[in-house]
């Protein structure tokens, strides 16, 4: 069987970024107020209206709000009348991202709008998560997200690939502090250093092609390479020291053709960000590429929303000129099941 072909078929940019105030508990705010001035920060920094976006596409989750389709209720938000191009994936929003990337290179819309949210804080957001388990043989025994996480840093520690002194290292530089210090046990060995605070939030994307991309933005980040891949469903059949789908999904976006300066790494747990760097090769003692300057989802993880935010993340880096070549990386499920890496590039 021949490779497929990997390089773009039409030059895709993302031409604007945005994110809102990431909080503990918006109980007071719905998800369009949370939403609407996301949108509205993207459209003004291109210079566009709601009515030019060739193609709408969203991430969210209706165990989060608790009900089926309530990602209609934050389109009305985005103005589905006279009607739009549209479409939703009940994923991160990095997903939505993927499907927006993959219509524009079709050549059927010239810019896109991607957004994602998320509103963690009126659930248990440990125990929703359980209901992304394999129904038959996990999810009734009712593992919460923590306590798989800590099951894979733990199998790290026994083979040896990290030390409780990393991993608070990778804590504490995430949040920006210089104190070391790992905090409380939450499940062990994670202790409250090495886990995300839960908050909600949304975040927003345009996409543009070609010389369009050119005409809204000064230096567009464009999308050299995007690809995801998922790890074998049970959680026995896995190494989770290693993750073999990031692995193959840089190959094929192109992370490893030549060097990045800068990667955003969706590890919402300190340990998984040692699993990512090992499979990304950024783990060698004289690497140089900046990991996670944003903060990274040990910062602010606001679920459906947080690997978008990695993509946003790394074109605003290339957009400032901050950066040239950045990977960023965006993950779904238990124990980085699900992995998606785009190479980012600034105008060559």
């Amino acid at each position: 069987m021949s490779e497929p072909v990997r390089g773009p078929v039409r030059e895709v940019a993302i031409v604007a970024f945005g994110q809102s105030e990431h909080v503990p508990d918006s109980s007071e705010t719905s998800e369009v107020e949370m939403l609407m001035p996301v949108l509205h920060d993207v459209l003004a920094q291109t210079g566009l209206a709601a009515r030019d976006i060739g193609f709408t596409c969203s991430g969210s989750s209706d165990y989060l709000a608790g009900r089926a389709f309530s990602f209609t209720m934050a389109l009305d938000g985005v103005g589905a009348w006279p009607p739009i191009s549209e479409s939703h994936v009940e994923m991160d929003g990095a997903w939505a991202l993927y499907e927006a990337w993959v219509k524009l290179l079709t050549g059927d819309a010239d810019t896109a709008l991607v957004y994602a949210y998320g509103k963690s804080s009126p659930g248990d957001l440990r125990e929703v998560l359980t209901r992304q388990l394999d129904p038959y043989y996990v999810a009734p025994l009712w593992p919460d997200s923590v306590a798989l996480a800590a099951l894979q840093a733990q199998a790290l520690l026994d083979a040896g690939l990290t030390d409780a002194r990393e991993l608070a290292g990778i804590g504490a530089r995430s949040r920006g502090g210089a104190d070391t210090g790992p905090g409380r046990q939450v499940v062990g060995p994670l202790r409250t250093g090495d886990c995300p605070p839960v908050v909600d939030g949304a975040a927003a994307v345009i996409l543009a092609a070609g010389d369009t991309a050119r005409r809204l933005a000064d230096r567009p980040a464009w999308i050299r390479g995007l690809d995801h891949r998922i790890e074998a469903h049970g959680l026995g059949v896995r190494d989770l020291t290693d993750s073999p789908s990031t692995r193959l999904a840089a190959e094929r976006a192109g992370a490893f053709d030549a060097p990045v300066d800068t990667a955003e790494l969706h590890a919402p747990f300190s340990s998984q960000e040692v699993v990512l760097r090992r499979a990304l090769r950024l783990d060698a003692p004289d690497c140089a590429v900046r990991v996670n300057p944003s903060g990274g989802a040990l910062a602010a993880n606001p679920v459906m929303a947080a690997g978008l935010i990695r993509l946003g993340e790394a074109a605003a880096a290339i957009r400032r000129g901050d950066a040239h070549r950045a990977l960023a990386h965006a993950t779904s499920g238990p124990c980085l099941q699900q992995n998606l890496v785009a190479v980012l590039e600034g105008e060559r």
